[in-house]
């Protein structure tokens, strides 16, 4: 008799600890806490719901933003984020709390960069220089980068002033999560790089003919340079190199110093995911690298998630129970049932696949506390709905129903 064929085998279902968010807001000792994961999963949303909820309990808060779609002001009831801190007005009022809000301004944050660390001779020829309007805007990694540099400025000043005493961090919507992590290593690499010190080369030897000192100092590589982008715009390159060239230590010096901060008791890494494949896989990559890293991990946060409704028919149930109904000459009463029925069984199979996705990370991180936020009819638009999605952050989600 041919052996049996074996399905695979059975999940090892783990229920994780609850992540104890009120615990962990409400703690003095939390300084800064940053909403990590890939994008599209809830991280502005989720970042803003845990900064309103600590202000209310009596901390002051500034959530910094990197979301372009400005649904952190509209939520918040402002009108505009820009890169300075702006207070909600009304929040934490009876607690002694207070909330300010901001969204990065990656080409401003890069021009302060330029305006406090450059020369002050060679400010503005930077700042008017062509290469660096356009690198400062676009260069892959300066987004993720000055978001560190936003929350190192951050930092200083609060420690300066003694004005906020927890940060909270909504990381850049990058297509990988741990992009944020490694930007200010590629971007201070660039900057620090061979490359760049080959570029300025022209600029040191434009006194003596730019033509000439291509041939003669860089040879074949610069002859290609100089033929490829021409010799203004290469000149123009060199020029920006040069003028600074005084900050570009500084740029690998405060990435490390951010870097260290992040790894310093007082700082929490919240891994923000649905409960889908490819959200949960950079999920358990973040994860990884934060432990691999030695960067606290507070716990991760499963947004989105359905659940079967209390008291509802099982999958199979109500996909029989539709086929019933759902018969020629059929009234308008029964098609409407089957209709209905037809949307649990859709919602069913979907809380079930959710599961299994989830219990696949839980089971490879069971140390890993997690918070569930339910999928919600709306999306989040006012400071109500911030409170709602605060509450399922601090208490969780109902209690567990019964599918059939």
């Amino acid at each position: 008799m041919p052996a049996q064929r074996k399905g695979p085998p059975p999940l090892h279902v783990h229920a994780p600890d609850r992540l104890d968010m009120d615990r962990l807001i409400g703690d003095p000792a939390t300084r800064i806490l940053l909403c990590c994961g890939s994008g599209g999963v809830g991280k502005t949303t989720t970042a803003a719901a845990l900064g309103l909820r600590a202000a209310e309990q009596g901390r002051s808060v500034v959530v910094l933003t990197i979301d372009p779609a400005r649904r952190l002001a509209q939520s918040m009831g402002l009108t505009e984020l820009d890169n300075i801190p702006r207070r909600v007005e009304g929040i934490g009022e009876e607690s002694g709390g207070e909330l300010f809000a901001m969204m990065l301004d990656m080409k401003r944050t890069f021009d302060e960069l330029v305006e406090t660390h450059a020369e002050p001779e060679r400010v503005e020829q930077i700042l008017a220089n062509p290469f660096y309007q356009s690198l400062s805007s676009s260069l892959a990694g300066t987004q993720e980068y000055m978001a560190m540099e936003k929350l190192g400025q951050l930092s200083e000043q609060a420690r300066r002033e003694g004005r906020w005493d927890l940060i909270v961090v909504d990381t850049p919507p990058s297509r990988n999560a741990l992009d944020f992590l490694d930007a200010p290593h590629r971007l201070g690499s660039f900057l620090d790089g061979r490359f760049v010190r080959v570029l300025s080369a022209p600029a040191r030897g434009a006194g003596r003919g730019l033509g000439r000192f291509v041939g003669a100092g860089l040879g074949i590589v610069g002859n290609i340079m100089h033929k490829i982008v021409g010799a203004q715009l290469l000149l123009e390159v060199s020029m920006f190199v040069q003028a600074l060239d005084s900050i570009f230590g500084g740029f690998r010096e405060r990435a490390e110093r951010t870097y260290a901060m992040l790894q310093r008791p007082g700082t929490h890494f919240l891994v923000v995911a649905a409960p889908e494949r490819d959200a949960l896989r950079e999920a358990a990559y973040f994860v990884d690298r934060l432990q691999q890293d030695s960067m606290p991990l507070a716990g991760l946060v499963l947004n989105r998630v359905v659940e079967p409704r209390v008291g509802s028919l099982g999958l199979e149930q109500a996909v029989a129970g539709a086929e019933r109904l759902h018969v020629d000459g059929a009234s308008h009463a029964d098609l409407a049932a089957a209709g209905a029925l037809r949307l649990h069984a859709e919602r069913a199979r979907t809380s079930a696949r959710q599961e299994r996705l989830s219990e696949r990370f839980t089971s490879s991180h069971p140390s890993v506390a997690v918070a569930r936020v339910p999928a919600l009819a709306d999306d989040v638009h006012d400071l109500e709905g911030l409170r709602e999605i605060s509450g399922y952050l601090a208490h969780g989600m109902p209690s567990a129903v019964d599918p059939g």
